[in-house]
């Protein structure tokens, strides 16, 4: 970490006990770590809302019995292969399957890949988890 700055901040008593409470149910050791970590997943939403190059992970559940559903998700995936880094396929049971999809780009692509992946039938769930590639972000 490099140079810290001191800065102090005031809260109602009330908000202060449910930051106070907060710290204890989570893995923070002090309201600093917190805070920066409240700070830096802000900056990660401005970067994907001013459509900035970021990262992401789609996660998807699917049953691969459903028709074609496997060639349309991988069709997808090769439409949008400047985006892909790379998948992981996991095999859940006899009729689902898992894929984990880290994606690279402007925001709005890696979005629109999710949403095509997600609206295929036989998918039955679709998560894009949001992150940044760190070159604005502290």
């Amino acid at each position: 970490m490099g140079d810290l700055e001191r800065i102090s901040i005031s809260l109602e008593k009330p908000l202060s006990a449910k930051l106070a409470k907060l710290l204890k149910q989570t893995k923070y050791s002090n309201r600093s770590e917190f805070i920066r970590d409240l700070v830096r997943d802000k900056l990660v939403e401005r970067a994907w809302e001013s459509d900035e190059e970021a990262l992401g992970t789609i996660t998807l559940v699917y049953d691969h019995h459903k028709r074609n559903l496997t060639e349309k998700l991988t069709g997808l995936q090769h439409d949008f292969h400047h985006a892909v880094m790379a998948t992981t396929h996991v095999h859940l049971d006899h009729d689902l399957c898992a894929e984990m999809i880290m994606v690279r780009g402007k925001a709005s692509l890696i979005r629109a890949l999710a949403d095509a992946l997600g609206k295929q039938k036989g998918v039955y769930h679709a998560k894009l988890s949001l992150s940044t590639t760190g070159r604005k972000s502290a």
